[in-house]
């Protein structure tokens, strides 16, 4: 883990107001701060004098700025802004220039007379940078979603604590600079959450194991009645996937979730063409290359034919989610090593089990005698109405023909996962590289 310093200028924009803000953005590994100018008392009165001073100070308040060239450096701006020349002044304010604030309780628009040598008791007003807001990033939520929309911004994202505390919409010049910030953002939130799962996984067995969690963007199914997007905490842990509204903070919190799945009775479909995940593992694309507002989806398909549809901010948010789904699917069919379920065939009601290491067996569910049995390699195909039949392809080892075997369940999509996940899982054993990868980052999580 390597958490980013950064510091830089944006512009703040306030969804409630409508109104834009110069901001300067301060990020530590924990937190990201957000300082907006604000005109504070230096000379001659007490700070806490300042709300009053301006609530009080009538309807127009008049700002004389002085032009100091230190402060486009600093704030990397051409040099050749208009400086006023001495004794003039102006009603306009601006983070650009270091200002003198005079009040007036007088709403006339004559212009003010020019401002002399400020006396030693006379109160002094400058503007600096005061935090506005800081945010513990700890299960704190970065995003270029729209709101209600599944639409990325193109140079301008969102930060969410977990208290709901938000710095409203942050933009940036360019989109570069934008990803920019987000990545390494999105890095120091990352770097604490698998600080947080170290320590949760410590004190639990080895079955129940996090092995990812964090934020995404739900999309609403084609057939729903809300349009609006909303986002969700997913989390994959032990032998289930879970999706809360909010992340669980306390041990009691991962028994309140929205809903869970078994994992191995699920499918992660990532709906970006493989040569964009190709390119992405190549190091040849970058997340600005894409189109703007592309969003970067997967699915989660759960039985009877139902799904979730996500999406997330960056194409390395999708390559962890996918790499992770598959490590976590590996350990839980090592982990149960069999699964049996209820099925029927011609009016008989049997059992088949999947097993990691010897295959399919199918047997009548009274007697639990043996009716016929198979390798994963001996799976030659398989064909369904979609509903509750399926028709198994199998070759014989010893005649090398083709034998159907037609069976009908109650939940068909769960146990066509089932048999996906056992088969996958059992080519990802013998290859080396997969289970010393597997090895490794079952270290690193613990």
């Amino acid at each position: 883990m390597c958490s980013q310093t950064k510091a830089g200028i944006a512009l703040l924009y306030n969804k409630e107001t409508s109104n834009t803000y110069d901001v300067r953005l301060k990020l530590t590994k924990e937190v990201l701060t957000v300082q907006k100018l604000d005109v504070v008392c230096t000379r001659g009165c007490d700070p806490q004098l300042n709300v009053h001073l301006l609530r009080t100070a009538g309807e127009e308040v008049t700002i004389t700025v002085r032009y100091l060239r230190e402060v486009p450096s600093f704030l990397k701006l051409p040099l050749g802004s208009p400086v006023t020349s001495a004794g003039q002044s102006s009603r306009v304010s601006s983070p650009l220039f270091d200002s003198g604030l005079h009040l007036n309780g007088n709403s006339s628009n004559t212009d003010p007379p020019s401002p002399s040598k400020p006396s030693a008791n006379e109160p002094k007003y400058e503007k600096r940078w005061l935090d506005a807001v800081s945010l513990p990033l700890l299960m704190a939520r970065a995003s270029r979603y729209k709101a209600v929309t599944a639409k990325l911004r193109s140079n301008s994202f969102e930060v969410c604590a977990l208290d709901g505390t938000s710095t409203n919409i942050l933009q940036f010049c360019t989109a570069a600079e934008s990803s920019d910030w987000l990545q390494a953002i999105s890095s120091n939130i990352s770097d604490l959450t698998l600080e947080n799962m170290k320590m949760i996984n410590r004190y639990c067995s080895p079955d129940d194991q996090i092995v990812h969690m964090g934020w995404v963007c739900e999309n609403p199914q084609a057939n729903d009645a809300g349009p609006s997007s909303t986002f969700k905490f997913l989390a994959l842990r032990g032998p289930s996937l879970y999706i809360f509204r909010s992340p669980p903070v306390s041990g009691t919190d991962w028994g309140h979730a929205e809903t869970m799945y078994t994992l191995y009775e699920v499918l992660l479909k990532v709906h970006k063409d493989c040569w964009i995940q190709a390119k992405f593992y190549l190091g040849l694309q970058q997340d600005e290359d894409l189109q703007d507002g592309e969003p970067f989806c997967f699915s989660i398909l759960v039985g009877h034919g139902q799904s979730h549809t996500f999406s997330v901010d960056m194409t390395s948010d999708l390559a962890v989610w996918e790499k992770s789904f598959q490590r976590a699917v590996f350990m839980e069919v090592q982990r149960v090593g069999s699964k049996t379920y209820m099925c029927s065939s011609q009016g008989k009601v049997l059992c088949l089990t999947i097993d990691f290491g010897s295959g399919f067996t199918c047997s009548e569910s009274s007697s639990k005698n043996i009716l016929w049995r198979y390798k994963f390699s001996q799976l030659k195909g398989s064909s369904d109405d979609g509903k509750t039949r399926v028709k198994l392809l199998f070759k014989n080892a010893e005649n090398k023909q083709i034998e159907m075997k037609e069976l009908e369940f109650g939940n068909l999509t769960a146990v066509l996962h089932c048999i996906s996940s056992f088969m996958a899982a059992k080519v990802a054993s013998v290859d080396p590289v997969f289970v010393k990868c597997q090895s490794i980052s079952g270290k690193y999580m613990s």
